[in-house]
């Protein structure tokens, strides 16, 4: 069966500011999402996770010029018109972002808000609602059905206050409404836990979870948080200024790590059996500027493991173990199976 979500040697590039040069945001992804199942896309600030977000929602700014493939259900969205576009985003593929309050219009009550989603896709809605011509009236009514699926209480009041009467989980709690209310196949959740307390965030991604299962949801997770994304994935792709570096099931990433960038964020972040008398290990140096790149492999100026093959050429992803992937020169290649 052919994936939900298809990305094929994406990349993104925006003019620096002489406007002579194009920084290279996103380099060559490429990632596949089946129907149901739930891909993280984990990395530091900057490494491209928003950037490729934005592009398969269509949603970078003019000036950007993107190149590659995504096919969402056959469809290739870069080469599909902006109607096609509008049709497809809200109704077919939702995105949760970031932040909120800024995500929300402020002098609009959250449940016109959510009305207004159904309304403007009602034409091109999930063929699991039979009705597309809707009321305004009925339209509300499937905003306060949404805001009940994600647990607001009180839905019928409280889809009448405006985003600012509201905390930071229940604005997140709007959002996801505002995501589901057409009954999309795929979500896309650009850090939908960041600015919350480690309690709301477990209830966020609880009631994540809750929905996949109900809608049969599929789901592009993208965090920093390595802890929040081993709680909601079945798979994890490791980006590292633009490009994948790790690739595979979520247990096989997070517990046997590849690729040096893997070891060291799971190494700085801290467990239960982190001795809390000695520094948390770092990793050393910076994330290189886009401008500036290395002419091999992104990571070597800040790796411990570096060779000399990792100066000379980026390298491709290796088959570490079965669906694992990684792109490091130093994996013994004796041990792994054919490059991809």
């Amino acid at each position: 069966m052919p994936p939900l979500l298809e990305v094929n040697c994406l990349t993104v590039r925006f003019p620096a500011r002489d406007g002579r040069l194009l920084v290279p945001a996103v380099r060559e992804v490429s990632l596949a999402l089946a129907a149901g199942e739930v891909l993280g896309l984990v990395g530091e600030s900057g490494s491209g996770k928003s950037a490729t977000a934005l592009a398969i929602m269509r949603l970078l700014p003019p000036q950007a010029r993107v190149e590659g493939v995504i096919r969402y259900d056959g469809r290739d969205l870069l080469a599909a018109s902006d109607t096609d576009m509008r049709d497809i985003r809200g109704a077919r593929i939702a995105m949760i972002f970031q932040e909120p309050m800024t995500a929300l219009n402020p002098v609009m009550r959250v449940g016109d808000q959510i009305a207004e989603a159904v309304l403007a896709h009602a034409a091109a809605r999930s063929p699991l609602i039979a009705k597309k011509k809707l009321t305004k009236h009925e339209a509300c009514n499937l905003a306060v059905d949404a805001m009940r699926h994600v647990r607001i209480p009180d839905p019928e009041r409280r889809s009448r206050d405006y985003p600012h009467q509201l905390s930071g989980g229940m604005r997140q709690r709007v959002m996801i409404a505002m995501a589901i209310v057409n009954r999309p196949q795929l979500l896309i959740a650009d850090e939908p836990t960041t600015a919350l307390d480690v309690t709301i965030q477990a209830q966020i991604l609880a009631l994540l979870a809750d929905l996949r299962r109900q809608f049969n949801l599929a789901m592009l997770f993208i965090s920093h948080d390595l802890a929040v994304v081993s709680q909601v994935s079945d798979r994890v792709a490791v980006m590292y200024s633009g490009s994948i570096v790790e690739l595979g099931p979520a247990r096989q990433v997070l517990t046997s790590p590849a690729h040096p960038y893997t070891r060291g964020l799971l190494n700085s972040a801290p467990t239960l059996r982190t001795d809390r008398t000695r520094p948390l290990p770092t990793i050393e140096g910076t994330v290189p500027s886009l401008t500036s790149l290395p002419p091999g492999c992104a990571f070597e100026p800040r790796c411990g493991f570096r060779i000399a093959d990792c100066t000379r050429a980026i390298p491709p992803l290796i088959e570490v173990a079965p669906q694992h992937l990684a792109r490091c020169p130093v994996i013994n290649k004796s041990e792994v199976g054919s490059q991809k």
